[in-house]
């Protein structure tokens, strides 16, 4: 069964498109046989497994969490995810392709470079995203993102994988 695209106020969101377009945009990121993916917990996670499985990439992808460099640990406690982060390559001196599924303030991203750098030091990382939706309070951007949408700040869109495999997209107001 197909998943339908997520429709929020007229934004029409295709995530299988969009995953397309994606592994295109990576595949022009890894141009070192010895660059690694590394996809933010969860949704990049899923993302960065299947893109180097599409890419037939040999190096084993990574999983990183920002639980424990998140700015805003203090209201959120400790997460479930913890133990998420699975780097299974040495960090030093690596070119690391990070994966998220969606960019919004950057406070995610910065924790899990934080994350990262406690492993090592990478040679370059290189931010690529399913979905940037703008509304930054930091001086991240990605080097690729499939889709750039605008969505009020009370609203947030989330990537979800059906038992399939395949993604889609949910809206929710927060």
């Amino acid at each position: 069964m197909q998943p339908t695209p997520a429709v929020q106020n007229g934004l029409h969101l295709d995530a299988e498109a969009l995953y397309a377009s994606l592994l295109n945009g990576v595949r022009r990121l890894v141009q070192d046989p010895g660059t690694v993916l590394v996809g933010v917990w969860s949704g990049g996670a899923w993302l960065a497994e299947r893109l180097a499985k599409d890419l037939g990439l040999s190096q084993p992808h990574g999983v990183i969490s920002s639980a424990l460099h998140r700015d805003d640990f203090g209201s959120r406690g400790m997460a479930a995810t913890t133990d998420a982060t699975h780097l299974p390559f040495e960090v030093d001196g690596r070119h690391i392709v990070l994966i998220d599924d969606v960019l919004y303030t950057g406070r995610t991203t910065r924790a899990v470079i934080n994350e990262l750098f406690d492993f090592g030091r990478p040679a370059s990382v290189t931010l690529a995203v399913l979905v940037d939706r703008g509304g930054r309070q930091l001086p991240i951007e990605p080097a690729f993102s499939a889709a750039r949408i605008t969505l009020p700040a009370d609203q947030r869109v989330s990537l979800a994988r059906a038992d399939d495999g395949r993604f889609q997209f949910h809206f929710e107001r927060v």
